[in-house]
């Protein structure tokens, strides 16, 4: 599948609307960024059914704000609307291969009763 570029408009549409979504954070200007779009856009022919997309931080300013980018690239996955990876920083293949295989073996029922139970110690004190 081809890389999406996502926008404000389609973001959340994109993240609901997926199992699992994929995002590149970077502006034109970086030079990390322009080395890793090939292999971003080789784990996207990869692994079809994920779907992969990227934010220009440049024009998408209250995107990358939302999402506090400090800096870029920045690659954050979300599986089934729930962020579960943020990391800054150009990663290699197999860098990036092993996140992708690390975030579909996750548990998301699991995930999310973390998720309760952390939301729950934090609302009784």
């Amino acid at each position: 599948m081809a890389v999406v570029e996502l926008t404000q408009e389609n973001f959340e549409q994109i993240v609901t609307g997926n199992d699992m979504v994929i995002v590149d954070f970077w502006a034109p200007w970086c030079a990390p960024c322009k080395a890793f779009a090939p292999t971003f856009e080789a784990a996207a022919e990869k692994y079809p059914d994920i779907v992969f997309g990227k934010v220009n931080t440049d024009v998408e300013q209250e995107l990358g704000a939302s999402f506090q980018i400090r800096s870029i690239p920045t690659l954050t996955i979300f599986r089934q609307q729930i962020g579960i990876f943020s990391q800054a920083g150009s990663l290699p293949a197999s860098a990036l291969e092993e996140v992708i295989q690390q975030a579909l073996a996750l548990d998301m029922d699991k995930v999310r009763e973390e998720i309760a139970s952390q939301q729950g110690e934090n609302t009784s004190h």
